[in-house]
């Protein structure tokens, strides 16, 4: 049983802050934050669920049925992610490539502690709580030193490529004849960026990552010594009652400090040939994988290749709707949706197979989903893209980038448009 409590900060911005940096003495924390990009989708501005009452981890084997398992056993809220690499208990497929990460594939955990903001309000909610324990936390939250007292790591951090540009160009020209010979129509190609023997402090990392592009899905995880520091602009799923969402993002330009320029860069987009045909396929993948558990008719196009700007990059952004029967399991829905289109290609298997044969790094979170299952069943997952991700233990330090690659491809324009996107998380790593 949940107490729950509203709490309305003198001033939120600054609540946020020491809340999160509060967050850092559990050792399981989600933060999840919309910077304010409300939609007519949104349910909060921004939720921080800390400190594990139960919890589930596990490989890829069975993973779906022992979250479903979990979900209507615990009957609660639920936090964590699910790993790329779960494509294996779904469809024969494997994963073999260099992991310098170690994170499970799958990880929940039912907090004892929650906090969901919606405007200047913030709702507490406490699993058996003990005493004045709300009281006397906020009590901490609000005494917390500020984020540039806390000592970080003052050596250089050397990035390294996992693919050299001249290995990425041969990769894509091989991703190119799959598609040629018409093996796939496209398929999402990522190569990896990492530093080893290096540290860094997680938290302070996220606010710059943050604040260099204010996506709506920003995340920040802690599991133990593993980290993820996230800003996502892509939403994976939604559900809402009987009402699912998915808005997958296809099609990336750069931004221009120009008004007119950076107006025109958005327009090119926007009628781009290619991209725009990226987009549509996947569009057709996300339809056919929501009729999976949707009501007969139901799946419809609410937004089709709709041109958003956020700080770094425009981005094209697609909107499919399915409506479920109140019985259907919401993991079942997120199980046969699950990895993304956006992140795969299509036809999903072949794009799969030929993604494991061709790429050099196990992707493990990076193009999975970080979210949560709410007590009624709903949930809201991210893509987690933008990212960066971190194991204090071994000192390995890793995020990814990729693009679709389309019949029409470019693999300098590929490489070019990878290097955009990394951008952010390079500088959120210099010191």
């Amino acid at each position: 049983m949940r107490t729950t409590q509203n709490h309305q900060p003198k001033n939120i911005e600054a609540f946020k802050q020491n809340l999160l940096l509060w967050s850092q003495q559990f050792d399981d924390v989600v933060w999840l934050d919309s910077n304010n990009h409300n939609d007519e989708y949104s349910s909060y501005d921004a939720v921080l669920a800390v400190d594990a009452f139960t919890a589930i981890r596990t490989d890829y084997f069975d993973a779906f049925e022992r979250l479903k398992d979990y979900q209507l056993s615990v009957n609660d809220w639920i936090f964590g992610y699910l790993a790329y690499d779960l494509k294996n208990t779904t469809e024969r497929l494997k994963s073999e490539n260099l992991d310098g990460l170690d994170f499970p594939d799958l990880y929940f955990f039912q907090p004892k502690k929650l906090f969901l903001f919606k405007g200047n309000q913030v709702e507490i909610q406490y699993l058996k709580m003990v005493d004045d324990e709300i009281a006397d936390d906020l009590l901490s939250v609000n005494s917390c030193v500020s984020l540039s007292a806390v000592e970080t790591s003052q050596n250089p951090i050397k990035i390294k490529l996992r693919i050299h540009k001249d290995d990425y160009f041969d990769k894509v020209t091989k991703m190119l004849t799959h598609i040629h010979r018409g093996d796939i129509y496209e398929a999402n190609f990522c190569q990896e960026f990492y530093a080893e023997n290096s540290e860094i402090n997680p938290l302070e990392t996220f606010k710059k990552l943050n604040a260099i592009s204010r996506p709506p899905f920003a995340s920040f995880f802690k599991f133990e010594d593993k980290y993820m520091m996230s800003a996502s602009p892509e939403r994976y799923i939604k559900k809402t009652g009987t009402k699912v969402i998915s808005q997958p993002i296809k099609g990336t330009a750069k931004r221009s400090e120009d008004k007119a320029e950076d107006l025109r860069l958005a327009e090119e987009l926007s009628k781009d040939p290619k991209e725009r045909s990226e987009n549509i396929m996947i569009v057709d993948l996300v339809r056919n994988d929501l009729s999976h558990t949707a009501c007969k008719g139901s799946v419809e196009v609410k937004e089709l290749c709709k041109v958003y700007s956020f700080l770094q990059v425009h981005q094209m952004i697609s909107t499919i709707q399915s409506k479920v029967q109140p019985e259907t399991y919401p993991v079942d829905i997120i199980k046969t949706t699950f990895p993304m289109g956006s992140m795969t290609g299509a036809p999903k298997i072949s794009a799969m197979k030929i993604i494991e044969n061709l790429e050099e790094t196990k992707r493990g979170l990076y193009s999975g989903s970080v979210g949560y299952f709410a007590p009624n069943g709903d949930f809201d997952f991210n893509v987690i893209i933008r990212s960066i991700l971190y194991n204090e233990t071994k000192k390995y330090i890793s995020y990814s980038v990729g693009g679709a690659i389309t019949a029409k491809s470019d693999p300098l324009k590929e490489y070019e448009e990878c290097l955009i996107k990394a951008k952010a998380m390079r500088e959120a790593l210099e010191d």
